[in-house]
């Protein structure tokens, strides 16, 4: 069985199930505007309950995907034409318009929505029933790494909630044999490899450093009022196992303070971060 957070990462398999526009209202009522072709993004926010901004980026990191199955964005002269057909008028300068396949798209991408993730289990519900003839690979090379994601939501409670989001998902794209598409900000940033970034590559120096320096990154973000993040698993130089906060690329800019503040002046830059 392939998990449905599988459609979240793969692009092939999302275009394999472009066209089941049916799903939509099988999951909940779907209301279009008067042309009964089109949703705005307030309609499809609201089917989905969640916020017009998140909708607004999941477009703006989507947006060529959901182009290509059917949004527009309207302006000018055809906006006003669009407006007169519908029999209603505005002062906006654009409207942006879902086609049931951009708002099946939608479902297929975003996170955090109870209606999404029914839309993504009902279309992986019907692929189950399907004759194993129709299956591709890449849905069998997902049902491989089915019991890893398995073990992960077991996890789930025990550790960082954005570091497990992650690695499910890049457990999931690999094995579908594609590159997990991850946000650059939510990327894991590792005390090590930071100090690797510095020139500091013995195993040695990192271990004598290391665990000081994720105490000092700790105090700084107290400083600052900022709210630590969960725990996960890490391996240290020597190579034992411990509990670390999930830090990710957010947290660079603390990173970067307790180097200045407390490492700086000991070690030279490298030239190629010059």
């Amino acid at each position: 069985m392939t998990t449905e957070l599988a459609l979240t990462e793969s692009p092939s398999l999302r275009a394999r199930y472009a066209a089941r526009v049916d799903v939509l209202d099988k999951v909940k009522a779907l209301a279009l505007l008067p042309d009964n072709t089109h949703a705005t993004t307030e309609i499809v926010a609201g089917y989905y309950e969640v916020d017009v901004e998140t909708i607004r980026k999941l477009v703006q990191r989507n947006r060529e995907e959901l182009t290509g199955n059917g949004l527009r964005v309207l302006r000018g002269e055809e906006l006003r034409e669009f407006e007169r057909d519908t029999l209603s008028t505005s002062k906006i300068r654009n409207l942006t318009l879902f086609t049931r396949r951009a708002i099946l798209n939608v479902g297929q991408l975003l996170t955090g929505s109870p209606v999404a993730e029914r839309v993504r289990r009902y279309l992986l519900d019907v692929e189950e029933i399907a004759p194993a003839e129709l299956r591709n690979t890449a849905i069998e090379r997902a049902a491989v790494s089915r019991a890893q994601v398995v073990m992960l939501r077991a996890a789930e409670g025990l550790v960082d909630k954005t570091w497990l989001t992650n690695k499910a998902h890049a457990v999931i794209a690999r094995g579908l044999g594609e590159e997990p598409e991850i946000n650059p900000a939510d990327r894991p940033l590792y005390v090590p490899d930071y100090l690797r970034e510095y020139g500091i590559t013995s195993k040695r120096d990192l271990a004598s450093i290391q665990s000081w320096f994720g105490r000092r990154v700790t105090t700084v973000a107290e400083e600052h009022d900022i709210a630590l993040p969960g725990k996960r698993t890490s391996e240290l130089p020597n190579g034992t196992l411990r509990e670390t906060l999930a830090w990710t690329e957010r947290h660079r800019p603390l990173f970067d303070e307790v180097w200045n503040r407390w490492y700086a002046a000991d070690y030279d830059r490298p030239a190629a971060l010059l």
